[in-house]
């Protein structure tokens, strides 16, 4: 069962009644008034109720029941129906919270399906800006939707914020597995919210060019403000998403550059081992006229020339940072 929010008749941007979903007709079809009707998890029984109060287009509400589509605006005659999802985030799992809008000539009608912010902050900026309220349809329209929008702007500063961490991370130690699944959960979080974005600015467009006796000419710089900072947060996404491809370049720069110098220390290491290896090999050979053999002092001065060279060696190495 769902829950009617707020049901408010408005003439001339000012409140006038608190209605019921069945006095909507009848206040919307009053001369300079319009209806403004939140819905919270509508069931088919209470949509229903409006298409018979407004005449809601059949497809629309075959929609609406359905849920879950992708952003859009379609239009039905003179009305037009839309889709929206505002993000949510619970710890580290994203969610999308689905909002509908129908609307024409003396009525908006906003069904919100989940736990996104509530739209009653939008309701009272309206009706703080009379003078704007009076428009009518059209800027209701545009509050919610800029509402809607601004709900993504603090989500991509969170995400911002985490990938500067991570980089900062990778500056000081290898990528751990944790690390990398971290950055690949962001960059799939990162394509689902552009998958949400990108169609709002074809929205805005639209709004734009519809020519319906609801939406006044003087409303059109409103949505294209809106484009405007959609096309901003499609920015800033592809920049976070280069952002997380930048942390795992740098991770494998970094680690590849550690392998590098680990393995010139085995280098350097097995040259060292090396020098008293074959000198030890030489005289291993046990051939009869190796007048070394018999020096009194032979095997000492072997000795003394295998310490010098590994410790010159090892000089050597640690000049060129081997070591």
């Amino acid at each position: 069962m769902g829950q009617v929010v707020a049901a408010v008749a408005y003439h001339k941007g000012k409140k006038a009644a608190d209605i019921t979903l069945s006095e909507g007709h009848q206040w919307a079809s009053r001369p300079d008034h319009f209806v403004w009707i939140g819905l919270r998890d509508p069931g088919s029984s209470e949509l229903h109720t409006l298409q018979e109060q407004f005449n809601l287009h059949e497809l629309a509400l075959e929609d609406a029941i359905a849920q879950h589509t992708r952003p859009k605006l379609e239009t039905f005659g003179d009305a037009l129906f839309m889709v929206l999802y505002s993000p949510i985030r619970h710890g580290e799992k994203l969610d999308f919270v689905e909002t509908q809008l129908f609307a024409g000539k003396g009525y908006v009608i906003s069904a919100r399906y989940g736990d996104s912010a509530p739209y009653s902050t939008v309701r009272q900026r309206c009706e703080a800006r009379p003078l704007l309220l009076e428009h009518g349809e059209d800027f209701v329209i545009y509050a919610l939707l800029s509402f809607v929008i601004e709900n993504y702007r603090p989500l991509l500063d969170c995400i911002h914020g985490e990938l500067e961490d991570i980089e900062q991370t990778v500056l000081q130690r290898p990528l751990t597995q944790s690390d990398v699944e971290r950055i690949h959960s962001l960059r799939r979080d990162l394509l689902r919210l552009r998958r949400q974005v990108a169609p709002l600015s074809e929205i805005c467009q639209e709004l734009q060019q519809l020519d319906f006796p609801f939406i006044d000419k003087h409303m059109r710089p409103y949505f294209r403000d809106i484009a405007i900072h959609v096309n901003r947060l499609l920015e800033d996404l592809t920049g976070l998403r280069e952002m997380a491809d930048h942390a795992i370049e740098i991770g494998l720069l970094l680690e590849s550059s550690r392998q590098s110098l680990t393995q010139r220390k085995f280098a350097a290491w097995a040259a060292i081992l090396a020098f008293p290896t074959a000198v030890a090999g030489i005289y291993g050979m046990n051939f009869q006229n190796m007048p070394e053999l018999t020096w009194h002092y032979g095997y000492f001065g072997v000795l003394g020339i295998i310490g010098l060279g590994c410790v010159g060696l090892f000089a050597n190495f640690k000049r060129m940072g081997w070591l």
